[in-house]
């Protein structure tokens, strides 16, 4: 645990190379689904979820995940900032993809599938220029994905609520993503469920100050991004996120960034009127 509370752990994100990738009645509420370690999703489609696919340049694919949230242009994905653009990666993404509900379709068929990205929004104090421990605290984003016909992601796939801190952590939460390392492969949805912490100043490096803590939860890269859901109900297969997957310590860590009430209802609403 001191691991991700006192120092800066890896970010769980996913970058690979082109070449290398392929082209009846209601479940059980959130207090019904066991805690999970990260296990592979095995309740029905999740649709409101979804893969995140960039192209970087120079061959490079960033991958990771998000989730439709409730806005008045319906177009709004939440993920986490350092899947935008990273100190390491500082340029915004040439172009990028969200599909909705992915499994097994592959890359080329999320790219062709999939919702284009028309505009990427991360916060202020998200500044690449500057060492990634001082912006962690700020690793929550959206973007704004094309209307197909008329039809918005959301009028299509369904989305979730969306909290602003402060955030209830006596709740648990059920972390959903598209993690690619192993043991997993990116290609179908996977999840944690549990109990959180919030951390404090009192518990944790400043860097992860204000964040969320689930633990054991063994999500690896690709997952960034992927919502952290309390109420979820699998009638409706949607929640309401309260934060998004930011870093991982890669010994059974993750920690999930929520939006801030201010800074991060200001980037919804930017994010919203981009539609």
């Amino acid at each position: 645990m001191e691991q991700i509370r006192r120092v800066i752990a890896g970010l769980a994100t996913g970058v690979t190379a082109i070449a290398l990738v392929g082209v009846t009645f209601p479940g059980p509420r959130a207090a019904d689904i066991p805690d999970s370690r990260g296990d592979p999703w095995a309740g029905k489609p999740v649709e409101s979820v979804g893969k995140i696919i960039t192209d970087l340049g120079d061959g490079r694919v960033g991958v990771c995940s998000g989730a439709v949230v409730d806005s008045p242009s319906g177009s709004v994905v939440a993920t986490a900032a350092h899947c935008v653009n990273t100190p390491d990666f500082p340029d915004t993404p040439i172009r990028g993809w969200f599909a909705p509900g992915y499994d097994r379709i592959g890359t080329a068929g999320a790219m062709k599938s999939g919702w284009k990205i028309e505009s990427y929004h991360t916060p202020p104090g998200w500044d690449v220029s500057q060492r990634i421990e001082k912006i962690l605290p700020h690793d929550y984003a959206f973007v704004t994905v094309e209307k197909k016909d008329g039809e918005s992601v959301q009028d299509a796939h369904g989305a979730n609520a969306l909290a602003f801190t402060p955030v209830d952590a006596r709740q648990r939460v059920v972390a959903l993503g598209y993690a690619a390392g192993p043991p997993f492969d990116g290609e179908s949805l996977s999840y944690c469920a549990g109990a959180v912490e919030l951390l404090t100043e009192v518990t944790a490096h400043k860097s992860n100050v204000g964040g969320l803590l689930l633990e054991p939860c063994r999500l690896t890269r690709g997952a960034s991004g992927g919502p952290w859901l309390q109420g979820f109900d699998e009638a409706s297969r949607t929640g309401t996120v309260v934060g998004v997957l930011s870093v991982g310590s890669g010994a059974g860590q993750v920690l999930g960034r929520p939006y801030p009430a201010h800074t991060g209802r200001a980037l919804f609403e930017r994010a919203a009127r981009a539609s």
